[in-house]
């Protein structure tokens, strides 16, 4: 049973370049600069919402982050769209930015698309049309999906 939680309220991302981070995030995904951050003297950070205040990413110079994470490759955070269309469409704007992507992936129940940032951490963007109560554990070999199971492995 959930404790009573809504949402996430926000992603931060570390980035090398805050100014072509938050142009590019605005760019994508028509985000709004919604904050930033000054740490003696020196812009370490911007918040950065979409127009409906449902979502928020936030993004921190990755100079001043604990261990300067690198998140290459790594698919840290992961967008529901409200259709599938969206996932045209943000291929579409890939394309107009020149902006690299994975095209539109089946998965089972639904489709996915990647867009690395700048720095090359991938946003994932799923839609699915699974009832939520349901389990599906997906297999991979090779970065292809090959299969999906109905019971966790993990117990």
């Amino acid at each position: 049973m959930s404790i009573g939680v809504d949402g996430i309220a926000q992603v931060k991302l570390p980035v090398t370049d805050l100014g072509r981070s938050i142009r590019w995030y605005r760019d994508l995904l028509g985000l709004r600069l919604w904050t930033e951050f000054v740490e003696d003297g020196v812009l370490r950070g911007a918040g950065l919402i979409d127009d409906r205040g449902r979502y928020a990413v936030a993004l921190r110079d990755r100079s001043a982050c604990a261990s300067a994470p690198d998140l290459r490759g790594f698919d840290v955070v992961a967008f529901h769209p409200t259709s599938r269309a969206v996932l045209d469409e943000l291929v579409e704007r890939c394309e107009s930015l020149g902006v690299g992507h994975s095209g539109v992936r089946p998965r089972p129940g639904g489709a996915w698309l990647d867009i690395p940032d700048p720095d090359g951490t991938v946003l994932r963007f799923y839609d699915h049309h699974d009832p939520t109560d349901r389990f599906t554990g997906v297999e991979f070999r090779d970065g292809e999906i090959v299969g999906s199971y109905d019971v966790p492995r993990s117990r």
